[in-house]
């Protein structure tokens, strides 16, 4: 059994394919669990035993997926084919046939889908890549390369790391305006996902365009990956937007 998140929002468009992998695949065990990345320390093999099955789940070959280096930078690339395009924070493609794939484990992972141009984007935002403003910096870069229009675009925000369990130091905190932090017993907790939000209706997005995983990747230890939570043994997830030929 492979436990698979989907985007209720996604799921009106037949010609779109959205999976969020968790921990739960393949009856993998701890450490790692069902994780996707070569990354963590985690058997090579055995992670592409697990991409293979996710992606099998999803009807998509693994040579078509792209993938990059996830740096928390505000670099976006336009992509036409599957592998490894690099390092960069955003992907784009206007190419039916290629998947893009996101790795997370608390940062904000964003997928968008522009119903009319035919466009998908993937965008990783931690704290530092929604300092950058990476999620504001690829709207730009569809609004003004591809002409998109923010009403045609349909955004999900999947699973992250809650304001409650984020806590941070001040020198992050000081980095957001006051209202995406709280502040308890001296601590800093950041709302990521808050920020994200308010660049998509920032931006002209309708709200009813938007989905928001309301879960919690730190709280769910069952069913997600948190490097927050089980650090230097926590696998990763992967979430796949793709456009069929």
């Amino acid at each position: 059994m492979i436990k698979i998140i989907q985007s209720k929002l996604f799921q009106q468009f037949d010609n779109l394919v959205f999976g969020f992998s968790t921990k739960i695949g393949l009856e993998r065990k701890a450490p790692y669990y069902f994780n996707m990345s070569y990354n963590v320390g985690d058997d090579a093999n055995r992670v592409k035993e697990n991409r293979e099955a996710f992606f099998g789940c999803l009807g998509i070959a693994s040579e078509n997926v792209a993938y990059q280096k996830q740096i928390h930078s505000d670099i976006i690339k336009v992509v036409d084919k599957g592998g490894f395009v690099g390092e960069s924070d955003a992907m784009i493609t206007t190419q039916p046939g290629i998947a893009i794939a996101i790795s997370v484990a608390d940062c904000i992972p964003v997928f968008l889908y522009d119903k009319k141009k035919k466009i998908i984007a993937g965008i990783h935002s931690g704290w530092r890549g929604t300092k950058a403003n990476i999620l504001g910096k690829t709207l730009d870069y569809l609004l003004h390369n591809f002409d998109v229009n923010p009403d045609s675009l349909f955004v999900y925000l999947g699973p992250s790391i809650s304001r409650d369990n984020y806590e941070v130091g001040q020198e992050v905190a000081s980095q957001f305006d006051d209202k995406y932090f709280l502040k308890n017993d001296g601590k800093y907790y950041l709302d990521l996902k808050g920020v994200c939000v308010d660049v998509l209706l920032n931006y002209g997005i309708p709200e009813s365009n938007v989905e928001i995983y309301e879960g919690c990747t730190f709280k769910e230890k069952d069913l997600l990956h948190s490097y927050r939570r089980d650090g230097k043994l926590s696998g990763r997830a992967l979430g796949v937007i793709y456009m069929k030929e």
